[in-house]
């Protein structure tokens, strides 16, 4: 982890330093997740938690974020999300989880722009949702594969690419931003054709798209994993905590 991000963890305590106010929930090889749970709202009564996954290459990523309330329905949660999602890509790349939090407190919790028309739709998709996609090919390999890393830290979409006799990407996000990464992966030139000439890869198919059962492990990131038979690819597909899911694409992926 970055000493920009421990050394932006450590101010943070020291202004969210009541009990229970500021957590690090995890720390390793994968980063950092910070919870913190503040009352928020002009009347302070909003009892908010946001959950940052800061990355080992953050803060020139953003962070994953996650928003909780008992005070707020799922769907005002989602609103919120995406709210700070998009503040922290308009941000510079520095440390930026005390500017995320201000900007909650200040201008995120209007009542008057929580709720509105679409709060069911925006309540479906707060949910977590699972993509398997199969691709054609994959020659320009690592300008491809830095491609779909950079999409997925974009949308906060987490991503494995599963190398071997099918190439599977496994995506597993809002189901908004999964689409996005679908819709992109056929209209930008992604890969060359045989002939070295850059093309798009409308050949992709969606093997799978689900909604995420509940209590299923949630990875993060993005990650390359190679793979030389069908029982190796079904190992990786348990680590993903989707074995009954790779039993269901077995018959697309045969032959």
């Amino acid at each position: 982890m970055a000493d920009a991000a421990m050394e932006e963890v450590s101010v943070l305590s020291s202004i969210y330093c009541r009990d229970g106010e500021l957590q690090v929930v995890q720390q390793s090889e994968d980063g950092l997740v910070v919870q913190l749970n503040c009352a928020s709202g002009r009347d302070g009564k909003l009892d908010v938690g946001v959950v940052f996954h800061l990355d080992p290459a953050y803060p020139s990523r953003p962070p994953h974020i996650s928003v909780s309330s008992t005070s707020l329905s799922k769907a005002q949660c989602f609103h919120i999300r995406q709210k700070l999602k998009a503040r922290a890509a308009e941000l510079p790349q520095e440390p930026m989880l005390h500017q995320l939090l201000q900007y909650l407190q200040q201008d995120c919790l209007d009542p008057a722009e929580m709720g509105g028309e679409e709060e069911a739709a925006e309540e479906r998709e707060q949910q977590r949702w699972t993509a398997v996609l199969l691709l054609d090919h994959i020659r320009s390999r690592n300008h491809y594969i830095s491609l779909l890393e950079h999409w997925s830290q974009q949308l906060q979409v987490a991503g494995r690419i599963l190398l071997g006799h099918s190439i599977l990407i496994v995506l597993l996000g809002g189901r908004s931003d999964i689409k996005e990464f679908c819709r992109r992966l056929k209209t930008v030139k992604v890969d060359v054709d045989s002939s070295g000439k850059k093309c798009k890869e409308r050949m992709m198919k969606v093997l799978a798209e689900t909604p995420s059962p509940p209590g299923q492990h949630s990875f993060q990131g993005f990650a390359v994993k190679s793979y030389t038979s069908s029982s190796e690819l079904s190992a990786v597909f348990e680590e993903l905590d989707m074995a009954e899911l790779f039993l269901q694409l077995l018959p697309s992926l045969s032959g």
